[in-house]
């Protein structure tokens, strides 16, 4: 018998597999407990377009990705902070920080505080490299000075 799983089953496939089983194990299991549905023609077709369309998806997103890193690439993020003798900031800079401050760059999209990749707050003064994963697959550095705020 013939199925496509709705869900993962273990030692038998991931969703959107086309599987061979045996009758009793289909009709008694995984249909009635919703894991699976029969792989007639239809639902084969059915199955082939939505992974088409999940796969366009997927690339639509990756060039807009692309096109997204190529805007930030030279981005040049400054900061006024107070500071001790040590260089050592009163308070930080966090990735909430640096999402606003991206997002008051005149960017034609928003940069999510859970887009910036920092491990912990920047709490010195000087430059530093901060990760922005706009996707899976693309990550833009930018640049983030943080300076002696004067008063």
């Amino acid at each position: 018998m013939k199925l496509i799983l709705r869900k993962s089953v273990e030692n038998l496939g991931d969703p959107g597999d086309v599987v061979e089983v045996k009758a009793g194990y289909g009709r008694n299991y995984l249909i009635p407990q919703g894991l699976a549905y029969e792989a007639s023609p239809g639902n084969i077709r059915r199955l082939e377009e939505e992974k088409a369309q999940v796969e366009e998806r997927a690339r639509r997103d990756y060039l807009e990705a692309k096109r997204r890193a190529a805007q930030m690439d030279h981005l040049v993020l400054s900061f006024h902070a107070r500071a001790g003798e040590d260089g050592k900031l009163f308070g930080s800079v966090t990735a909430g920080d640096v999402a606003d401050r991206a997002n008051e760059q005149g960017l034609d999209f928003k940069v999510e505080r859970r887009q910036v990749v920092l491990d912990e707050p920047l709490k010195t003064l000087g430059a530093s490299k901060v990760a922005v994963r706009l996707h899976a697959e693309v990550e833009v550095e930018i640049e983030v000075r943080v300076e002696r705020e004067e008063g």
